[in-house]
């Protein structure tokens, strides 16, 4: 496995690609060097990989995420997360998040939300996803080295046909009416994840962390969530520090990721 080098600005350099199956995929064989025949990998840190067409793209919790050809933004960008440890995953999760939302809502406007833990929400409907995998190597130490992040990023942009399947999916063309060249959104989106990414590796998370906040949705309102058979109304408050979902109804809950589901 090649070592990260944290030289390049995250966007440098970018691959753009017709077709592929999954970008994250393709990323973490340009890490492991499955795509080389002399079994070396290409990685390098601030890489971005773009495709036209992604025909398995993943999403959270092992679900696919459906995008149509050349009309929407499918990426997946190598980090090398030095100085941030293990513990500090969601750290991360919230500049990606922060990013998004920020690079979103200069096209769709304020209504542009984060919803927990990383979704990208305008009004009540999904218009992008986050998908974070991530290269531990075992070590001495009881949480391993944190060689490297592959953050797959999907926003719809231009597509107005989605698969009835889908609940509740928009796109900046169905915000605004006008079309974009998704490529070019794409390395813009990479220019505000390298500010807010300086920010983060400069020991201002809480500054990232306070603009999640800001942009959390459905924060102070009441939603409905799952946690196994149990569904329960609750007001929802903020995340904390770690990452954990907080909740108020007669009593206070807070809740990891993947412990509850959204109920919309």
């Amino acid at each position: 496995m090649p070592l990260p080098s944290a030289g390049n600005p995250i966007g440098k350099p970018f691959i753009e690609l017709q077709s592929i199956d999954s970008t994250n995929k393709y990323a973490m064989g340009l890490i492991h060097g499955d795509l080389l025949p002399d079994g070396h990998g290409e990685a390098q840190h601030g890489m971005a990989v773009f495709t036209y067409e992604q025909t398995a793209g993943k999403g959270q919790r092992g679900k696919n995420w459906a995008s149509q050809k050349d009309l929407n933004i499918a990426l997946s960008i190598l980090l090398n997360p030095y100085p941030l440890s293990v513990p500090e995953q969601f750290k991360l999760s919230v500049c990606i998040a922060v990013s998004a939302c920020e690079f979103f809502s200069k096209y769709a406007g304020d209504e542009t939300k984060v919803k927990w833990p990383n979704d990208i929400y305008w009004r009540d409907r999904k218009a992008g996803g986050i998908l974070i995998e991530n290269v531990i190597q075992s070590s001495q130490s009881a949480v391993g080295s944190w060689q490297w992040s592959v953050i797959g990023i999907g926003i719809n942009i231009n597509q107005t046909d989605f698969d009835p399947d889908l609940p509740n999916p928009v796109s900046l063309k169905q915000i605004t009416g006008k079309i974009y060249e998704s490529i070019e959104l794409a390395k813009e989106l990479c220019s505000i994840i390298e500010k807010n990414y300086q920010l983060l590796i400069g020991g201002n998370f809480m500054i990232l962390l306070n603009k999640y906040q800001t942009h959390l949705y459905k924060k102070e309102k009441k939603v409905k969530l799952k946690k196994g058979t149990r569904v329960f109304e609750t007001t929802i408050k903020g995340v904390s520090e770690t990452g954990q979902l907080i909740t108020q109804h007669s009593i206070e809950e807070r809740f990891k990721f993947g412990e509850v589901e959204w109920v919309l």
